[in-house]
């Protein structure tokens, strides 16, 4: 008999890295139409301009002709020539906002290239609501959501700035994005490459699809992330799922958990499968965030946390199962409450928050398909395979749709990209979604980098001076990338 699926695993394992980025804590305060924030990874104050693009709702068909207000930002203030580039971020699924004041690279090379910064937000997402505050009411509504639109709206916001903006009819666009975003960048060079001379794919997974990459590889390297970082560190993680059955067979077990993390309700038995899930995503956003300095991506950090949670976690197999989960729970409070200010734990208030967790519940549920698994022997959870026709009911269940299966790699060619060019993949050695990323260069122009000391899409983020040197000689040879392309399309005009 195959493993019971837990409430919500079989689409939560493909959700982590995509709703990772958009933590509530994490949203800066607006001012007015510029934005000014900083944070502790964002050395300086940024500012742009937001304006709104009349966007067609359906790109394919005809009988659908209405519009919606596409939101993007600008900064110009180091584009002074004519005919100058354009960094284009393509926004994932989330406020664009937020995105934009955390892709620090952009930031820090718009001065050197000259460029101007244009970030689009993904229809759906933030404010750029295709049927304003009836968007999500119903799977009518819901199927305009998709990539293919999304890539469409960017590439008819791109030919509407060069035709309308003075001095940019010639400007070379380059695509940049992270996560989701790095995938949809490298498929707005594929499916568009009129609209952009290159792109930058952070820690894009465009290969996380079915039969591409093992399901079970994703885990594989969280996995990998803990047992480096300390000695028993992902072993005893591991025996903490046995230990937690143990002690939560008794009513007592159950009571002494809870009080020994802390949580703000009392667990009771149905909530078992909740807190084993809520401990597993917090595992996986400490190796997607292990930055080399103190940072707040999704929770409020130290530097190296997974070093940091594995002080906690060095046990000898001897230790009983009390002892062992005492060590879990203080490897816990190093995400959830390094600063000390949590009065309580949450289990219902997930690692990666609750904002734009709908949104890409759909898309997931449709086309993006991206198959998880794990075996509790080469990873450090308990077993769950991939199961997808519970995926496609749970999916039918929530709105009605199932998943097409295949569909990534009908409509953006799988693993058969060679034909495409000048798109750099970047992947970090610590992040798990390497799993899926292009981590091989497929010519001279489809270029893969690797940064072993890189969490999720580092390069992206603002210069920090404990940067490791893979980060910095990555982002160097980024921009020398960039360079290239901009002085190549000026050669061709």
């Amino acid at each position: 008999m195959p493993a019971p699926l837990r409430p919500v695993p079989v689409l939560a394992l493909i959700l982590l890295f995509f709703i990772s980025f958009y933590e509530a804590t994490l949203k800066p305060h607006l001012l007015g139409r510029h934005r000014v924030t900083r944070s502790l990874s964002q050395p300086r104050a940024l500012s742009y301009k937001t304006l709104y693009f009349d966007q067609q709702i359906d790109h394919f068909g005809f009988l659908e002709n209405g519009t919606f207000k596409q939101r993007y930002l600008v900064n110009d203030q180091h584009w002074h020539q004519k005919n100058g580039p354009i960094l284009f971020y393509t926004g994932n699924e989330g406020d664009i906002e937020w995105f934009c004041n955390n892709t620090g690279f952009m930031w820090d090379v718009a001065e050197e290239l000259e460029a101007m910064l244009v970030f689009a937000e993904h229809r759906y997402y933030g404010q750029s609501m295709p049927f304003g505050d009836e968007s999500y009411s119903n799977a009518k509504y819901l199927n305009y959501l998709t990539s293919e639109q999304a890539l469409a709206d960017f590439a008819v916001l791109i030919k509407y700035l060069k035709k309308t903006t003075p001095g940019a009819q010639n400007s070379p666009v380059i695509a940049i994005g992270g996560s989701y975003g790095g995938m949809l960048s490298a498929w707005l060079r594929m499916k568009y490459p009129s609209a952009v001379i290159g792109a930058l794919a952070a820690s894009a997974p465009i290969w996380q699809f079915t039969d591409m990459v093992p399901c079970g590889d994703f885990y594989k390297i969280v996995t990998q992330d803990f047992a480096s970082s300390g000695i028993n560190c992902s072993k005893n993680i591991r025996r903490s799922w046995t230990a937690i059955n143990n002690v939560l067979s008794t009513a007592e077990g159950l009571q002494w958990l809870s009080k020994e993390f802390g949580l703000c309700s009392p667990l009771k038995e149905e909530d078992v499968n909740d807190f084993k899930g809520w401990l597993q995503e917090t595992w996986v956003n400490l190796a997607m965030v292990d930055y080399p300095y103190e940072a707040n991506f999704l929770q409020h950090l130290p530097p190296w946390p997974i070093k940091v949670v594995c002080t906690h976690l060095q046990f000898d197999t001897g230790v009983s199962d009390k002892q062992l989960l005492h060590g879990i729970s203080q490897a816990v409070r190093v995400y959830y409450n390094y600063t000390g200010s949590s009065v309580c734990l949450n289990i219902s208030e997930t690692a990666t928050g609750n904002l734009g967790i709908r949104g890409w519940f759909y898309q997931s549920c449709t086309e993006m398909v991206m198959p998880m698994c794990t075996d509790g022997i080469q990873d450090m959870f308990e077993p769950e395979p991939w199961n997808f026709q519970a995926f496609s009911d749970e999916c039918y269940g929530l709105f009605g749709v199932r998943p097409r299966e295949n569909w990534a790699e009908t409509v953006y060619g799988g693993k058969n990209i060679h034909a495409h060019s000048n798109i750099i993949f970047s992947n970090g050695g610590l992040d798990p979604w390497m799993s899926g990323g292009v981590t091989k260069s497929i010519s001279d122009t489809l270029v893969a980098i690797i940064i072993p000391d890189g969490a999720h899409h580092l390069d992206l983020r603002f210069n920090n001076q404990h940067d490791p040197q893979s980060v910095i000689s990555a982002r160097t040879l980024e921009v020398n990338y960039f360079k290239r392309w901009i002085k190549q399309n000026a050669s061709v005009r």
